[in-house]
């Protein structure tokens, strides 16, 4: 049986140093969908150009956009790594030069030079779902993004706030806590 191997994970992309090399679609891709999740990430994109897109979206954002080629000296202070551009060659070097600093990367639409995936993201309030079809198919994620959303209501941050004061106030062990907590939110997957 093939299994998804991956380990989720939610990085604080506002207080990390956030590298995206690339101007085009793809790279305002990666950009819109950070920025929709993360609005104040700390994300600097350098390209040689950038299309309208990056740049109305930068600006919003107040996001760097720097106009130069990618060089190794990019990556100083970076904490993760997204290359983007329309050139294979300069994407592989992006990667080997990110390897080379231990710093994770991703290499649109190039699979085996990714160690982390940018899935499919399901935002309400204070909860929020990733996906992730192990970068084989990014429209399943995409489609069951779009069905969380319609599933998941509007008030669900109403009741994560609200199970977080009274977590607060159970008296015992973290046992006893998950206990009874587990029983309070067992209603929320009754049919």
């Amino acid at each position: 049986m093939n299994q998804n191997e991956l380990y989720p994970v939610f990085l604080k992309v506002h207080q990390l140093n956030v590298l995206l090399v690339g101007g085009g679609q793809v790279a305002h891709e990666k950009l819109h969908f950070m920025l929709k999740s993360s609005p104040n990430a700390q994300v600097a994109v350098f390209a040689t150009s950038f299309c309208d897109e990056i740049k109305v979206l930068a600006e919003q954002h107040k996001v760097p956009l720097v106009y130069r080629p990618y060089g190794e000296n990019l990556m100083h202070k970076k904490d993760l790594v997204i290359g983007a551009t329309n050139d294979p060659e300069v994407n592989k070097e992006i990667y080997r030069d990110a390897k080379q600093r231990q710093i994770l990367v991703n290499i649109a639409d190039t699979p085996e030079l990714c160690d982390f995936y940018l899935g499919g993201i399901v935002t309400k309030g204070q909860v929020k779902i990733a996906i992730s079809t192990n970068g084989k198919s990014p429209t399943t994620a995409k489609r069951l993004r779009q069905f969380l959303e319609g599933i998941i209501p509007e008030n669900i941050s109403d009741l994560v706030s609200n199970l977080n004061r009274y977590r607060d106030k159970i008296k015992g062990n973290f046992e006893h806590k998950v206990s009874t907590l587990n029983k309070i939110t067992q209603t929320l997957i009754s049919e």
